[in-house]
């Protein structure tokens, strides 16, 4: 198990990479690099989301 500072470390290189990502979008003149650089983007974005929500992992039972 990750302790709390190792996950928002990781968070934190995520966003990193993903403003990367956007300048790097926001640089290409290729559709087909676009596409690959959105795909890549909304990856990363996941990944954050899933850190984020186990960072803010709810609490209780799903079924109470």
């Amino acid at each position: 198990m990750r302790t709390e500072s190792q996950i928002k470390r990781k968070q934190n290189e995520l966003r990193q990479q993903q403003q990367t990502l956007i300048t790097r979008l926001e640089q290409s003149e290729s559709n087909e690099a676009r596409e690959a650089l959105k795909d890549q983007n909304e990856r990363l974005a996941d990944r954050i989301d899933l850190l984020e929500w186990v960072l803010n992992e709810p609490l209780g039972s799903y079924h109470a």
